[in-house]
């Protein structure tokens, strides 16, 4: 049985428009989850709604929403004035802008969703634009109207669909000079920075979402908990600690040959000719011989 979407509507380029479907790239159900017991009892603890004032316990279904606009005084809001209110991106799926995915800082990347096609009616459509993304080698900006709440986003193509990742807006990002004002700005050692980039060429590689796969600590808390139902007692492991750094290029040297790599030297003006023009004269030399 297909996944149910999350929302339904139109993805629109200009005036073409097509029917599409959202699906939720990610999943949490195979974390571990907690539930809050009694320390007495171990019956579980239900936290019911109740009257802050009067005490009365209410079923959830009375509750209704309430806005404060001053001290102790509400304006209640219906469910069905909630469902009315439509703007463009409600229902749509709203394409502004289209930029180089690459200039998206990761900062304002939220959450992924998958878009399909809504039924055959709008698959050449979907399609139609999905290859013109790809080809163009950009990404969309739009909006969208999600859980109560307009969100910025960008719209990429992924597999034989597109990918809907929701953005934070600009006011939700905090600007990184506070953090990173005391980082100094003097002139780093050309020998050390040569290394570490180095062990970094050594541990280059393609990116393959299976190493992403599983989660180390879950594994862990698992394994705990099946200790603890089998009636053992649990054994913890501890993880090691990082050795300090006393010296930072023993450290960087260390690193290169654990990783089975020779330190180069730093690269001088002098001998990044000479490097540039080893190749061509090598090739001469094998056309001469």
């Amino acid at each position: 049985m297909p996944p149910r979407p999350i929302w339904k509507g139109y993805l629109r380029l200009s005036l073409v428009s097509c029917p599409i479907r959202l699906y939720p790239a990610t999943s949490q159900s195979e974390r571990i989850s907690f539930h809050l017991l009694n320390p007495k009892t171990h019956n579980r603890v239900t936290m019911r709604p109740h009257d802050a004032e009067s005490d009365q316990q209410l079923e959830r279904s009375e509750l209704v929403r309430g806005y404060e606009f001053s001290k102790g005084q509400y304006v209640i809001v219906t469910e069905e004035e909630l469902d009315a209110i439509e703007i463009d991106s409600s229902k749509n799926v709203v394409l502004t802008r289209f930029v180089d995915p690459n200039q998206v800082d990761l900062v304002y990347l939220e959450n992924p969703y998958y878009v399909a096609p809504d039924g055959k009616i709008g698959d050449e459509t979907f399609r139609v634009i999905r290859e013109a993304m790809h080809r163009s080698g950009k990404a969309g900006i739009g909006r969208v109207v999600l859980t109560n709440r307009e969100h910025p986003l960008m719209l990429r193509p992924h597999g034989k669909g597109l990918v809907m990742i929701t953005l934070r807006p600009a006011d939700e990002v905090r600007a990184d000079t506070e953090y990173f004002k005391e980082i100094s700005e003097s002139k780093l050692d050309e020998e050390m920075v040569n290394i570490a980039v180095h062990i970094i060429e050594q541990k280059s590689g393609h990116f393959d979402p299976k190493e992403l796969a599983g989660d180390r600590y879950q594994e862990a808390l698992r394994h705990l908990v099946e200790q603890k139902v089998r009636g053992e007692k649990p054994v913890i492991p501890k993880a090691a600690k990082p050795a300090k750094v006393i010296n930072l290029m023993d450290a960087l040297r260390r690193s290169l040959e654990a990783e089975g790599g020779q330190a180069r030297k730093p690269a001088t003006p002098s001998n990044r000719r000479a490097t540039t023009r080893h190749p061509a004269a090598g090739r001469r030399r094998a056309a001469a011989g």
